[in-house]
């Protein structure tokens, strides 16, 4: 295949952007358009950058759109068959981008491949956003192979199989832009946080697969837009998990499912305060208030992402346990205790 693939990168002042931008000039073994959107008013990092990579396109945003505006505005501006949303926060390795490519050319039902992520400061580490591929459990808590909670893996090629994922990261996440059209984008009230694992859900629910694909290896510098301990990440992390599930699981699902979250977050303010996470223990509290208070919006993006259904529920990548009873009352700490590699093909 040798049409281009086209980068999206949402940019908001980081000065790391001309690292990434080298690293896929240099490191691409494939054509691509590099498209950068500019959400932050035209900072010196962006100049430097387009100074020294004239060939790169520049969306300006007219305001700040955050992660989902940014890249809804990429994908809309997509011509090729595959796009990926890559952070300014990377650097890909050589021969980066044509596994990714081989597995979407191998099964038109995979509609998104995330590559194995792992740390830029910490090397042997795998990334604590993505890790090699995402899962979810019974209540709803994600978790990634690599990284349970704050506990990560060193790679030791435990997680060199390209399984079936639940979703897969968005700091660099592989589309098949004609499913993602189909299912709907990103959804831009999220703003940033959990909006990859909803549109992964919708294509599960539209009959698609996520796939990883660890022969492709990108280093990410986690946390770098928002501190993993502020307030606003922890408020939209609580927020945006409980709208994605009221958005994609069945209603009989929800009616028991609900409930049991809703006091689980007491168990989640309890934790802050243990770790001294003053600024974020009212979080969990504050996100169920707006749930609760903005019933019309969770109800309004439901029949949105249920329009395009064709499967009862989801399947790959799916722990029919409790992680947080595993990690936290049985000490696991690995993801592939709970959904073993063999099982989880």
């Amino acid at each position: 295949m040798s049409e281009a693939i086209t980068i999206i990168i949402p940019h908001y002042r980081a000065e790391v952007l001309y690292d990434c931008l080298a690293s896929l000039y240099e490191h691409s073994d494939h054509p691509i358009r590099v498209l950068v959107i500019d959400d932050g008013e035209n900072a010196p990092s962006l100049q430097r950058a387009q100074a020294a990579f004239p060939q790169i396109e520049i969306l300006r945003n007219k305001s700040n759109l955050g992660f989902t505006g940014s890249c809804n505005r990429g994908l809309d501006a997509t011509l090729t068959r595959y796009a990926i949303l890559l952070n300014d926060d990377t650097r890909v390795e050589p021969n980066w981008l044509s596994p990714l490519v081989a597995m979407a050319e191998s099964d038109p039902r995979i509609a998104a491949c995330q590559p194995k992520l792992r740390s830029a400061t910490e090397p042997d580490l795998f990334d604590y956003g993505g890790g090699a591929g995402g899962y979810i459990d019974a209540l709803g808590y994600t978790f990634c192979r690599g990284r349970l909670f704050d506990t990560r893996e060193r790679d030791d090629r435990q997680y060199d199989a390209s399984v079936p994922l639940f979703w897969a990261c968005g700091s660099a996440l592989f589309l098949r832009v004609a499913a993602a059209r189909e299912v709907g984008f990103l959804d831009l009230d999220f703003f940033m946080h959990f909006e990859e694992v909803d549109l992964c859900w919708r294509l599960q629910l539209a009959d698609y697969q996520i796939r990883a694909v660890p022969q492709s290896v990108i280093f990410h510098h986690s946390g770098f837009s928002l501190p993993p301990t502020s307030y606003r990440k922890s408020y939209l992390n609580h927020r945006n998990n409980i709208v994605m599930l009221c958005k994609n699981q069945p209603l009989s699902r929800l009616l028991w499912l609900l409930p049991l979250r809703l006091s689980l977050e007491f168990f989640a303010t309890i934790n802050y305060l243990r770790q001294g996470q003053w600024s974020s223990a009212f979080a969990p509290c504050i996100a169920w208030l707006w749930c609760l208070t903005h019933p019309h919006n969770i109800y309004r993006r439901r029949r949105q992402s249920q329009t395009t259904r064709r499967v009862a529920t989801a399947r790959d990548g799916v722990y029919a346990g409790s992680v947080l009873y595993q990690h936290f009352a049985r000490g696991v700490k690995r993801a592939s205790a709970l959904l073993p590699e063999g099982r989880a093909l």
